[in-house]
């Protein structure tokens, strides 16, 4: 028995189009060591099948990129968006919402092209139907939401940057010939042809500087 049979909100105009999975994570980072997330946002396309949907299109090409950026740097999403306005889609399905966007400009794009087209969206607990000012209002609220959690995300990891830099154990990255020991003491690279050819570039740069010093006749 199929969760459709209960949910009035889907009618045969939307199983009569096909059915998109959005895939996304933030960092390539993220992509390579937690696989798990990316199963459970596999598994999307299941729930979508149960739904009724026989036609399930699953678009992973923004796996590795911030939804923080604008939309047209994610070429999944924008994809997504395309395929709606082309009255192709039925539904919209992504584990949470926020997979899908975290700015406000994208957020209100994706509800307005899905309530003009008649596109229902749907995340692990439940389907939404912009038609329903309900529904509405539990998306703006939850777009909302993810909007100002990465903007305390972002406060805190500058937080944590300025706490460092006002101790003075703020780098980012350590110029070439330097390393840190095991308690975290910067000191010269244990490698002594690094330290040797980072010599040599040096020596190398202030001769440059001196030939380009005009001679005094």
């Amino acid at each position: 028995m199929t969760e459709v049979l209960y949910n009035a909100k889907i009618k045969p105009e939307h199983l009569a189009r096909r059915a998109i999975v959005y895939l996304r994570q933030s960092s390539e980072r993220q992509v390579r060591q937690n696989k798990e997330s990316q199963q459970l946002q596999y598994a999307v396309a299941e729930r979508v099948r149960a739904l009724g949907w026989k036609q399930v299109e699953i678009i992973n090409s923004d796996l590795g990129s911030s939804a923080g950026i604008a939309s047209a740097q994610r070429e999944g999403f924008e994809r997504v968006l395309s395929s709606v306005a082309l009255g192709e889609v039925g539904i919209v399905g992504s584990r949470e919402l926020s997979r899908l966007s975290r700015t406000d400009k994208d957020w209100c794009r994706l509800l307005e092209v899905c309530q003009i087209f008649g596109t229902l969206i749907a995340d692990e607990q439940q389907v939404y139907d912009l038609n329903y000012l309900d529904d509405q209002l539990v998306l703006g609220i939850k777009g909302t939401l993810s909007v100002v959690e990465l903007k305390v995300l972002r406060q805190r990891l500058l937080a944590g940057q300025e706490s460092k830099a006002r101790r003075g154990e703020l780098f980012k990255r350590l110029p070439i010939g330097y390393a840190r020991d095991p308690v975290g003491k910067i000191v010269f690279h244990p490698d002594r042809r690094i330290c040797d050819s980072t010599r040599v570039r040096q020596v190398s740069r202030t001769v440059e500087r001196a030939s380009d010093i005009p001679m005094v006749p």
